[in-house]
């Protein structure tokens, strides 16, 4: 069995595992008690501005105000400011999140009460609210649109030459003039009519966000992104998938519309999974591998093992060389 895609849906959590000849890869579970709402897009009023620290506090309707800092912040560009990561797009993650190398100091930018569309980058964590930026991406199928930001770039894990090449000429053509844009790992071989289409979708999403911006007091939520069995089809059910399970009745035909719709030549290998007798995750041997991944204490098949400890500002590995004591040198073991 080649790669397959695993989601299984409970009222308390929905988890979805990617498999790569039965082996997990990649693990992504969403709690609507715990929502980190990374990807969310809002209109907040600036409470707090702080010069010794160059960054603000930003209320866009959350339990706690939001942070964004001097680099994250589109307003008041100049010529002479120059993003960071700017020629790094191209061969980094699919979701780039550009920031100014150089700014004015905030205290120049911001003022309390003024009112800013911020996206959140990273989802609060204990006591702290989450982190916002400017510089917002929206991500479609193929592309993932970034409009303050003027910039093509291809993702890096498309790695033929001649492919990037057609890929970067083809979005100086057919891209909305001032945008920016990145070309998703998915986009290889794609011909310029799905790329046109997405280019259209994104578009007229932005605009629709920026229309209820308009609108809409602030605080307010203008913009949210697909529930996570959606994002995945949508990020990683390419032709190399072989199939795609789903245990729930509901969401197996929300996404077997979503794949209809946009996928059609993939929707034959969209399948419902009956957990009546067995759960999805425990016929697939998902719920062991789980069980072993997310133990403080993780053994290598080489006889060594890592111990994982969490904190607030980061998470700690701990690599034990155990009942492996090498064979060469130190340096090697």
């Amino acid at each position: 069995m080649g790669v397959e895609i695993a989601i299984s849906v409970t009222r308390e959590e929905t988890r979805v595992a990617v498999l790569d000849n039965r082996v997990v890869t990649e693990l992504y579970v969403d709690r609507p008690r715990k929502k980190d709402f990374v990807g969310d897009i809002y209109k907040g009023k600036v409470i707090k501005v702080l010069p010794g620290m160059q960054a603000a506090f930003v209320d866009i309707g959350l339990d706690r105000a939001a942070f964004i800092h001097v680099s994250d912040l589109s307003v008041g560009t100049e010529p002479g400011d120059t993003l960071v990561d700017s020629e790094e797009d191209e061969r980094s993650q699919d979701l780039p999140r550009p920031r100014r190398q150089t700014a004015r100091p905030i205290e120049n930018l911001l003022t309390e009460g003024q009112e800013l569309l911020v996206q959140i980058s990273k989802g609060p964590i204990g006591t702290k609210g989450p982190r916002i930026t400017t510089y917002v991406s929206l991500p479609g199928r193929f592309l993932v649109l970034m409009p303050n930001v003027d910039h093509i770039g291809v993702s890096r894990r498309i790695t033929k030459e001649e492919e990037r090449h057609r890929l970067k000429d083809l979005m100086r053509r057919i891209r909305k003039p001032e945008y920016g844009y990145i070309v998703r790992t998915v986009c290889e071989d794609v011909p310029e009519d799905d790329l046109q289409t997405d280019v259209r979708f994104l578009t007229a999403l932005w605009e629709d966000t920026l229309k209820a911006a308009g609108k809409q007091p602030a605080p307010s939520l203008l913009h949210t992104d697909l529930s996570l069995p959606l994002r995945v089809v949508r990020d990683l059910f390419t032709k190399k998938v072989d199939r795609l399970l789903v245990d729930a009745k509901p969401d197996f035909e929300e996404v077997k519309d979503f794949v209809r719709r946009y996928l059609p030549e993939q929707a034959s290998r969209v399948h419902f999974y009956d957990k009546k007798q067995e759960g999805l995750f425990d016929h697939l041997g998902i719920e062991l591998e789980i069980t072993r991944a997310l133990s403080r204490k993780v053994w290598l098949k080489s006889g060594g093992h890592i111990v994982i400890d969490h904190t607030e500002a980061m998470t700690v590995v701990d690599v034990n060389t155990g009942r492996f004591v090498g064979k060469r040198d130190q340096e090697e073991t």
